[in-house]
């Protein structure tokens, strides 16, 4: 059976989860706005190199997605104009609380490489970290809030870095 879709939309549904679906609710969309909000990438070689393996016209396709939706805006590089910058919009970061709650729920229910000592942290101070989030978006803050977990690494110094940008 065909989905319907509103004429003037074009979406199957009002339903606020499917209209969230339809705008980001594909990995590759996720884990774009997931490392430009806690790993401060900015460029497409960034996001290429990120570890996940997305095809290049995969990322540039999810690029143009989300610069279309009005999470993501983008400008050339101030040193390289040739060099395009990526950078979340207010509506972009809006989703920081989603993000934190997606982290959570995986580290609780699933088995990752996060840290658990940085997890127990971002539950605590779920309000804490949202708000350093939030803060290194409104200056332009390019050091990362989260470092890529890796299954080798025993999570102590993220946990530092994380308690020490939260105290900022």
């Amino acid at each position: 059976m065909a989905v319907k879709l509103d004429q003037k939309t074009g979406r199957r549904s009002g339903c606020p989860v499917s209209i969230s679906l339809e705008r980001f609710g594909d990995r590759w969309s996720l884990l774009i706005i997931r490392d430009m909000m806690v790993r401060g990438y900015r460029t497409f070689k960034q996001f290429e190199e990120s570890g996940e393996g997305i095809a290049t016209n995969i990322l540039a396709d999810r690029l143009a997605r989300l610069r279309a939706g009005g999470i993501v805006e983008a400008e050339p590089d101030a040193h390289d104009r040739r060099r395009v910058i990526y950078r979340l919009t207010e509506k972009g970061i809006d989703l920081a609380p989603v993000m934190l709650e997606l982290l959570l729920w995986a580290s609780k229910w699933e088995t990752t490489a996060a840290p658990c000592e940085v997890m127990r942290y971002m539950d605590a101070n779920r309000g804490t970290v949202v708000e350093e989030v939030r803060r290194r978006w409104r200056e332009h803050d390019p050091e990362p809030f989260l470092r890529p977990f890796n299954r080798s690494s025993n999570g102590a110094d993220k946990t530092k870095r994380i308690k020490k940008g939260a105290n900022v």
